[in-house]
This record gives structure tokens, C-alpha cells and sequence, in this order.
């Protein structure tokens, strides 16, 4: 729960530590129906991957215009034309009652398995902010008026990522850090920087270079936040390296590589790294290797603050944590559990429900929810033993992650954003 807050909240991509996980969930369902343990559920114009977002009692989720597509008539992203416009909702947390709408930008594109609406929202309660995979970054307050908004594609230049843009922004104090990592399709190099909630207005910008080729510099994850002797660092993950940044300044601190050894030519990266404290856990490509360091140091570090280093990583789900042990969910379904100190293999290669997983898992009250791109979600005992404690299946493609407030889950599917209670 954040401080000061009345209720816990869900204010970011991967909830308010940031690793996938709620410490102050309870009392979460752990079977459900398209009616059974259903509070509610709202249709949503059209799909999306991008996560629900909660702040007492509003979620907001991004979608496409109406007309798009549907998954649930047997076809998958991309296989039809797009609509034009992308929207902000607000929905009531009380009846699933929208609230409001709000048009946040046009030109909606697909790419496989995502389209222009991909990034998450962000909020602190006063004000919300969302970026568009076109590069529209929108500040809004919590009653939809529009604050600000920028054109990044205008200011600094044409994305050139294989896939489309997806990466949401780290929301930390008073700014709002951004990554742009691509390659695949321009030579311009790629950029992080740093943007005052506020006004907008940038307030560092720096390249943040690499010798990665092909669609290696593609990268669709979100910056992370690590704390180096008492002080944060930003963490900026993709591109065959992971580089450690002065959040005063943008200069780069430290970098490390290892994360593409055979030099593959795609190596192009999704999951986001995860953070405990100082140190940061990075998947690659395929989740070879799975790399986890601590950060801090100066200039090239690799090689000198390894931690562990094994196979076991995810290509597309970005793992969860409690502290202690590391859940990492594989695309196929595989999930495995980690001592996060370690890496000492507390269990490897259970197989959960089967399916293409895209989603990242939760981890909340004492469980993992894992949902695969076919609705169905597979509720397992947190803990070093294995145990499947739920299989609940929806009839819609589902490519957004769980997220866990109070003793409600919400899963947004292709068709409906769901609130999940016990009745």
C-alpha cells in the first residue's frame, strides 16, 4: 500500500513494487467462471496488452477504437485492418460503470500481437499518464482533462522497433522516465530520458549506445529502479546490455553485457528485468541466459558483479518476486522458482496449464496466477513446493497481465476487463 493511501493501489505496469507482486492482497479467488466469483465485467471497445491500472476506485485501461478486430470471432492481432483511435477509460471500481473516455491519440497500428495501445497507464492518485505506441505521451488528471502532451516521434524522431513501440514509462518521484530502444528499422541511436510529471517538459535526455545489431537493439520493456548504497539508480535493460544511470543527470554509471554471447542477430528482448533492492535480475532472448548482478560500480562491470548466471529465464513474461524466491513463467507454460540470493533451483520445469503465455504472472497472497493467451488462468501456491491450487478458464484471447487489489483480482481479456471477488 502506498503511503497515505486509503486503499492499496495498483498504480503502474507491475503494481507498486514494481516486481509483479501485491503484499497487502487477501482473500483472492482462486476459481472462477465466466460468472462464479465475477463482481463484475466490462466490455472493452476493443483489445489490448496493455494491463489495468487501479487507484481506489478507478481503473483505467487503454484501448482501440470500437470495430477492431475481435479475438473471440477466431482471429489474432494483426489479422485486420485497424481502427483509428486510442482511448484512456476510466471505470468505475465499484459496477464496472465507465466513467469516462478519453481519445489520447489516432493512427492506430498492429503489430502481431500488439497495436498502438500496448503501454500501460500510470498514476499517483492526481494525475494520469499514458504513452501510446505512436509515441503520444498525455498527461491527464484522474477526471480525464488533458494537462499536457508530447509527440515523441515529432521531437526526437521515428521509432524504428520490428514490433511497434510497447515499453511503459517508470513513474519515480516527480518524473516520468522513458526508454526508446530500437534499431531493427532506423539508425538513429536509441535514447532515454527523463520528464518532469508536471509540465512534461524534458528535463535530461541522453543516446544510450550500443554495438548490438539487426533487431538486437529492439527492446519492449519498462525501466526499473534500483537503490546503490542508499541512493537509486535508474535501470535501463535491452540491446545485449544492461546499463545503470545517474536519475539526476541520465549519465551512464555502469554497464554490463553477456546477454547475447553467440551475437544472435535477433536478439531482440521483452521481458523487463527485475529489481530486489541493489540488485537486478535480467532475462534475455528465449531466457538465455538468465543473468543476475548487482548493480553499482563504474564503466564495464562485466564479469565483476555476477551473482548467478543460468538458462532458466522467460523470453516474453517478466518474472515475479516476494524477496526471497523468483517465479519465472516461460512462454510454454513452464514455470519455475528460484532463491533470489542464489539462484538455487527450488523447482524446475513444472508444467502448468497449456498455451502460449504472454502475460506476466502476479504473485499475491500467498499465490501465482498465471494466465495464457487462450483465458485461462492457473492459480499455483506461492512457496519452495509446487502445488496447482486452481485451472479457471474465460472464452476470450487474453494478452494483459493479473493484477491484485485488496481481496479483487482484474484480468482484462480480449473482450471484457473482469472483476474477480469471492461471492
Amino acid at each position: 500500500m502506498l503511503a497515505g493511501s486509503l486503499w492499496a493501489n495498483w498504480p503502474q505496469w507491475r503494481g507498486p513494487d514494481a516486481n509483479g507482486s501485491s503484499r497487502s492482497a487477501r482473500g483472492l479467488p482462486v476459481t472462477w467462471t465466466e460468472t462464479e466469483n465475477v463482481l463484475w465485467r466490462t466490455r472493452t471497445p476493443s483489445w489490448s496488452a496493455a494491463t489495468p491500472i487501479i487507484w481506489q476506485d478507478t481503473v483505467f485501461i487503454t484501448s482501440a477504437e470500437e470495430g477492431s478486430v475481435r479475438l473471440r470471432e477466431g482471429r489474432r492481432p494483426g489479422s485486420g485492418p485497424a481502427p483509428d483511435k486510442i482511448f484512456l477509460l476510466a471505470v468505475n471500481r465499484k459496477d464496472g460503470s465507465i466513467r469516462w473516455r478519453k481519445q489520447i491519440d489516432s493512427g492506430n497500428k498492429l503489430f502481431r500481437k500488439q497495436n498502438s495501445a500496448s503501454p500501460s497507464p500510470i498514476t499517483d492518485g492526481r494525475h494520469v499518464w499514458i504513452m501510446t505506441g505512436n509515441g503520444k505521451l498525455t498527461c491527464l488528471t484522474m477526471d480525464g482533462k488533458e494537462v499536457w502532451k508530447r509527440d515523441l516521434q515529432a521531437e526526437y524522431g521515428r521509432f524504428g522497433l520490428n514490433h511497434g513501440y510497447a515499453s511503459t514509462p517508470l513513474l519515480h518521484g516527480d518524473r516520468l522516465y522513458v526508454q526508446v530502444l530500437h534499431g531493427m528499422h532506423t539508425d538513429d541511436p536509441s535514447y532515454v530520458f527523463a520528464a518532469d510529471k508536471a509540465t512534461g517538459k524534458t528535463i535530461w535526455k541522453v543516446e544510450r549506445p550500443t554495438d548490438a545489431v539487426n533487431e538486437s537493439p529492439d527492446n519492449y520493456a519498462t525501466p526499473q529502479m534500483a537503490v546503490v548504497e542508499g541512493r537509486p539508480q535508474l535501470v535501463i535493460s535491452g540491446a545485449d546490455y544492461v546499463t545503470g544511470h545517474d536519475v539526476g543527470t541520465g549519465r551512464e554509471l555502469w554497464r554490463i553485457g553477456g546477454f547475447n554471447p553467440t551475437n544472435n542477430p535477433a536478439n531482440r528482448t521483452i521481458a523487463s528485468s527485475l529489481v530486489i533492492g541493489g540488485n537486478v535480475f535480467t532475462p534475455s532472448t528465449r531466457g538465455r541466459p538468465f543473468i543476475a548482478f548487482r548493480a553499482g560500480g563504474s564503466g564495464n562491470i562485466t564479469g565483476k558483479r555476477e551473482l548467478w548466471t543460468n538458462n532458466l529465464g522467460a523470453d516474453v513474461p517478466t518474472p515475479t518476486t516476494d524477496g526471497k524466491h523468483i517465479y519465472v513463467l516461460g512462454d510454454n507454460g513452464i514455470l519455475h522458482c528460484l532463491e533470489a540470493e542464489t539462484g538455487k533451483v527450488i523447482y524446475q520445469g513444472q508444467r502448468i496449464e497449456s498455451g502460449t503465455y504472454s502475460s506476466s504472472p502476479l504473485l499475491a497472497d500467498g499465490k501465482i496466477y498465471c494466465t495464457n493467451e487462450e483465458g485461462t488462468t492457473t492459480v499455483v501456491k506461492a512457496g519452495p513446493e509446487f502445488e496447482i491450487l486452481g485451472v479457471n478458464k474465460l472464452d476470450s484471447h487474453t494478452l494483459a497481465s493479473p493484477v491484485a487489489v485488496d481481496n479483487q483480482i482484474f484480468l482484462r481479456t480480449a473482450d471484457y476487463l473482469y472483476c474477480l471477488q469471492k461471492k
